[in-house]
């Protein structure tokens, strides 16, 4: 579990970003939220002759942004390319294709995507209940692993139905890369001789 002063690490961060990008999508709030993550902060206003004496805020604590290294990501994409084929899926035009077609691709490029998960990432689940269950949220509670959705109002202990069990890498384990792979080749041309 992490502390609220941790950072989430880049595999953590990917999912949160999907996450976000479609929230913002579809909750008006949660994008009003994030836009004001995005505003920039306004020009302090001197007080008109204060009554009394205030005392200064405290300083906020520097955010402090650690540049990812597109390495990993470059290299889970091109594991994914060699068991799924999944640039190759994505950069189809498959307005031409029958729908059976699509679902026959769609099946290969799924049970590959399944086998890189299995093969190089240990996968659980967030919450252990069952989608749809009843659960309650104490005070405290992490949410960088739990997205409050629908009216969210007041402060915590918060009861709701469980939408989705969230999803934790427990485990990573990407092949080392030499010094001189060029990660950025997701996958090599082919020249067939």
């Amino acid at each position: 579990m992490s502390t609220p002063t941790s950072h989430p690490s880049f595999w953590r961060r990917i999912p949160l970003a999907f996450g976000a990008f479609f929230s913002t999508l579809s909750d008006g709030a949660y994008a009003a939220r994030v836009e004001k993550l995005h505003l920039p902060e306004a020009a302090p206003v001197a007080p008109v002759a204060p009554a009394a004496p205030v005392a200064p805020a405290p300083a906020a604590a520097p955010v402090i942004v650690k540049e990812a290294t597109p390495d990993a990501a470059l290299q889970l994409l091109a594991l994914l390319q060699r068991e799924a084929r999944l640039i190759d899926f994505t950069q189809e035009n498959l307005a031409g294709h029958a729908d059976a077609d699509i679902g026959a691709a769609a099946r290969v490029v799924h049970e590959g995507c399944a086998k890189v998960l299995r093969d190089y990432f240990t996968i659980e689940a967030v919450r252990q209940e069952a989608e749809g269950s009843r659960v309650t949220l104490p005070a405290g509670f992490d949410p960088a692993s739990v997205r409050l959705t629908g009216n969210v109002v007041g402060a915590a202990p918060f009861t709701g139905t469980l939408s989705h069990r969230g999803w934790r890498a427990a485990g990573v384990r990407l092949p080392k890369l030499s010094e001189q792979h060029d990660a950025a080749i997701l996958a090599p041309a082919e020249v067939e001789l």
